[in-house]
């Protein structure tokens, strides 16, 4: 997508690799690039192995601050730390209170991070934003209607994280990585100088907290509530100190003997930890999923069944679904083969081809 010299663009940057080349490209197609880093919350905590959030510390800023000099772009910092405390590390305690999991970015791409960089661009009078993310828009020159597609890197792909978004935010949003694969953006940056981003790891945490730390962040917000463990017949194998401490398909710290088992499921009304010690038992697949709080990113609901492809987690393939209209305010997802470890409070993500229909929350 080229504009003019004249066409301003806000381009959202964390101050790694994807942001900056994404600013970089924008600006080599002819964009007048401004540079925005947000400033999020985090858990003030010293039991927080994270000093910083990770999207926005001091490192980052510094890095992010660097690139829009030496490429003679203005740059800001945008504080939302209020928000993101609210709706983001808000929403995480309040899905695991529920005994459910959580998946906060993409709740902060919607409710945050895309908000957030449209406010600024409107008070600076500007139409578009853009990120480093890797996914696609495109415009139905027929209907007028965006449609967010896939990016071309699929090992990368970040259409899961965007479902939420809408006509409004994507007529109006660019991904310069779209058409690339990362290490297309390595060499990019590489080849502009901005070799320091090879040695840099990639965190693997959450961003409000480390995840060595998220058991103590549990502890401190919610508390311990202890119950059984009990295998698939029933019997009690030990304790747990709480369902929120768990997710569906969860191998690591259940602590009991004749391992390894895998999490099966919860039974709140007892507060009851249900386990196998069989990795591909049967309870740890589904075929039929139930949606709620779902979003179409046409604002179109679909009146008859449809076939698509669907994921229930962003490491997942897709695979071969069939999507039936509401009915009480929830769909019904059925896929072709039975999915394993599909996680109340996750998102279910469809699509057809390679266009992002939307996605809901996973009720069953």
């Amino acid at each position: 997508m080229k504009k003019n010299n004249n066409s301003q663009v806000v381009v959202g940057l964390s101050g790694g690799v994807d942001s900056s080349v994404a600013l970089l490209l924008l600006k080599k197609q002819g964009f007048q690039p401004i540079g925005v880093s947000l400033k999020y919350a985090l858990w003030p905590s010293k039991k927080n192995l994270l000093r910083e959030n990770v999207c926005c510390s001091p490192e980052s800023f510094a890095m992010a601050r660097k690139i829009c000099q030496q490429l003679k772009v203005p740059y800001y910092i945008v504080d939302c730390q209020l928000d993101f405390k609210e709706k983001v590390m808000g929403y995480f305690l309040n899905v695991l209170k529920d005994k459910k999991t959580p998946n906060p970015c993409l709740i902060c791409n919607k409710l945050v991070k895309f908000k957030e960089l449209f406010k600024f661009a409107e008070k600076k009078r500007i139409r578009y934003v853009a990120t480093g993310h890797y996914a696609k828009v495109r415009k139905n020159r027929k209907t007028g209607e965006y449609k967010l597609l896939r990016g071309k890197d699929k090992n990368k792909d970040q259409s899961y994280f965007l479902c939420l978004l809408g006509q409004e935010e994507l007529k109006n949003i660019i991904f310069p990585l779209g058409d690339y694969i990362k290490k297309e953006v390595y060499q990019i940056a590489n080849k502009e100088g901005f070799d320091f981003f090879i040695k840099r790891k990639q965190s693997q945490d959450l961003c409000f907290v480390a995840q060595k730390s998220v058991p103590a962040y549990l502890e401190e917000a919610i508390g311990f509530q202890p119950g059984d463990i009990i295998d698939t017949q029933g019997n009690v194998l030990g304790q747990h100190q709480g369902l929120h401490f768990y997710t569906i398909g969860q191998r690591k710290g259940l602590n009991l003997v004749d391992g390894p088992w895998w999490v099966v499921g919860f039974n709140k009304k007892k507060n009851q930890l249900i386990v196998t010690n069989k990795e591909d038992d049967p309870v740890l697949f589904s075929k039929t999923v139930m949606v709620a709080d779902y979003h179409f990113i046409s604002g179109k609901v679909p009146q008859k069944a449809i076939k698509v492809k669907a994921k229930t987690r962003f490491g997942q393939p897709l695979a071969f679904a069939k999507l039936y209209p509401p009915q009480k305010k929830k769909l019904k997802l059925v896929f072709d083969q039975p999915q394993k470890a599909v996680t109340p409070g996750q998102w279910a993500v469809f699509y057809q081809k390679d266009v992002c229909l939307g996605g809901g929350i996973i009720e069953t």
